[in-house]
């Protein structure tokens, strides 16, 4: 089945306001006019108002952002919620990233709660899964991620998973400079077609687009989501320059 690529720029704690500034604007000139895969600028909270003044007019572009607290409000100091997201232009949010789970602790209950608050909301969820290298090397890869597949979508309807983008990330792999093969990324996202095909239906896993993240850049990203069932990237690292995002995306449909 064709899926169209979708491209995701994950910032982290990079860039301040004014460098977001800047470096959107590097984007649009060199990515304005590039309408062959959907493309999602998460930058800090500080940056969204920003981004989303830059980018909007474009509508292959999306504003995302990183995180966000499930519930709607109250007193939770330094919390964000999804309708605060949605407000300031959020069409995307990223969910249990492994960096939120190592550091704080997040876990695939939570995960799955966040993944309601922004279906509430009307936000689209990019939705992170993947093993740690001991993992991998015990062979518990499968096993821990169809867990966490489960476990994040438990209690969602068909029609739910139309608002949800899985992204792969082997978590041995961001921010090391190692990656993936590309048979081991095909590997895993067929896994979590499958897992999602037996949760759901054949259909909602033929039509869920499938993101691979861990240390993707220009260099393999041709390689790497030239493959059936790898839909697009989570980029980190190599999305806080336009030149090397640029060239990631291009590649990534080329």
């Amino acid at each position: 089945m064709l899926r169209k690529k979708i491209i995701a720029a994950n910032w982290k704690m990079n860039k301040t306001p004014s460098e977001g500034v800047i470096l959107t604007q590097n984007l649009l000139k060199q990515l304005g006019d590039f309408d062959r895969a959907d493309l999602v600028i998460c930058p800090p909270f500080t940056s969204l108002a920003s981004v989303n003044d830059l980018i909007k007019g474009h509508s292959h572009f999306s504003l995302g952002a990183q995180n966000l607290f499930y519930e709607k409000q109250g007193a939770y100091t330094g919390e964000i919620s999804a309708d605060m997201l949605r407000d300031a232009g959020c069409g995307y949010v990223i969910i249990g990233h492994s960096e939120r789970r190592e550091y704080f602790l997040e876990t695939d209950e939570i995960v799955n709660r966040k993944i309601k608050a922004a279906l509430a909301a009307n936000l689209k969820s990019i939705v992170c899964v993947g093993e740690k290298l001991s993992v991998r090397e015990d062979n518990g890869a499968e096993t821990l991620i169809r867990n966490q597949i489960q476990k994040a979508f438990h209690d969602l309807s068909d029609e739910a998973m139309n608002h949800i983008i899985v992204a792969y990330e082997p978590v041995w792999a961001i921010g090391t400079g190692r990656n993936a093969t590309p048979a081991q990324a095909q590997e895993v996202h067929n896994w979590i077609r499958d897992q999602i095909a037996k949760q759901f239906s054949t259909k909602v896993a033929d039509q869920i687009r499938i993101q691979y993240g861990g240390s993707v850049k220009p260099e393999n990203a041709k390689e790497l989501l030239n493959q059936p069932d790898v839909d697009g990237a989570l980029v980190g690292g190599a999305s806080l320059e336009a030149a090397s995002f640029t060239a990631i995306v291009k590649n990534s449909v080329g």
